[in-house]
């Protein structure tokens, strides 16, 4: 293993973590509808699991209401259900072949309370991308005392490191940032 080895490692790592991230703040509910919100949802479907998006459509049909239509009309009482007992707070209502899913306006305490939630999925995020940085900083120190690399490289190396969980820290921030002016904006 070389120092460009380590520093790849991490850094795809941590491009995962962010990835993960982005994933988890799509799953926090603004005050508009998107069809993002339900896709962590399953559905029990011949016995087995399956995620929401696999056994119906989901449309927007006005800013606030989501447009669920199963392939398969038999579902539409188990989709109504999963939607329901999810925890998302979401109260669907099927209309003929087709549930409607309204999201009800977010009041200014639910807004804070989602904004908390952000922050806290940032500080998850945060903590993933240090103890990145930690195994490459070991790494690191794994290839000095197997005397493949020197103790200058190593520090540099781990400078460099730094550096990255740095920016990586910053991305982290600047996408909260962003979701949390989603959340607030009424």
């Amino acid at each position: 293993m070389t120092i460009a080895d380590v520093k790849k490692s991490a850094q795809d790592r941590m491009n995962k973590s962010i990835e993960t991230l982005r994933a988890d703040l799509a799953k926090v509910r603004t005050g508009r509808a998107h069809t993002g919100i339900l896709d962590h949802i399953t559905v029990e479907y011949y016995g087995s699991p399956t995620a929401l998006t696999q056994v119906a459509n989901l449309t927007l049909i006005d800013a606030r209401t989501i447009g669920v239509a199963p392939f398969e009309k038999k579902m539409l009482s188990t989709i109504e259900k999963a939607i329901r007992d999810s925890d998302l707070g979401l109260n669907p209502s099927s209309q003929g072949d087709m549930i409607r899913v309204p999201t009800p306006a977010l009041t200014e305490e639910r807004r804070k309370e989602m904004v908390k939630l952000c922050k806290g999925e940032a500080e998850d995020a945060k903590i993933a991308v240090r103890n990145i940085r930690r195994d490459a900083n070991e790494s690191l120190k794994k290839l000095v005392k197997d005397k493949a690399i020197s103790e200058d490289d190593e520090r540099r190396a781990s400078d460099e490191v730094q550096k990255l969980t740095d920016k990586f820290v910053v991305d982290i921030d600047k996408l909260v940032a962003e979701k949390e002016k989603e959340v607030l904006t009424v």
